[in-house]
């Protein structure tokens, strides 16, 4: 997450992944829009997958798959993230200038940490 988002993990990640598993967060996706976001991990299949779904927070729906693939000199990861916006048509309006650009730049964020981290990606 980039880091002008003040992503702050406030609870719930302190152990290993698990089916059940919440994890609260407050972040802040628009200058001066702080929220807190809530998390379940509802599925794990270690090393391959991992799904969490937003209880609450920006989002009217918030599905998110993660997998994980083997490949020659290290590994990929693949996010399917189905979404939908709050506010109706008034969400809909800023889904294609505000909301995807910032999902994209959330990932790219992340690909470049977890490049840094472990030199993959």
């Amino acid at each position: 997450m980039p880091d002008k988002m003040g992503f702050e993990i406030i609870s719930g990640a302190n152990q290993k992944m698990y089916t059940g598993q919440i994890i609260q967060y407050n972040v802040t996706p628009l200058p001066l829009f702080k929220t807190r976001w809530v998390t379940e991990i509802t599925h794990v299949e270690k090393p391959n997958l991992f799904v969490d779904i937003q209880l609450s927070g920006p989002y009217k729906l918030w599905h998110h798959k993660h997998f994980i693939h083997e490949i020659d000199g290290g590994v990929e990861i693949e996010d399917i993230v189905h979404y939908a916006l709050p506010l109706g048509w008034l969400g809909q309006l800023v889904k294609p200038f505000l909301v995807q650009p910032k999902l994209n730049e959330i990932f790219k964020a992340r690909e470049q940490k977890m490049t840094e981290l472990f030199g993959i990606l």
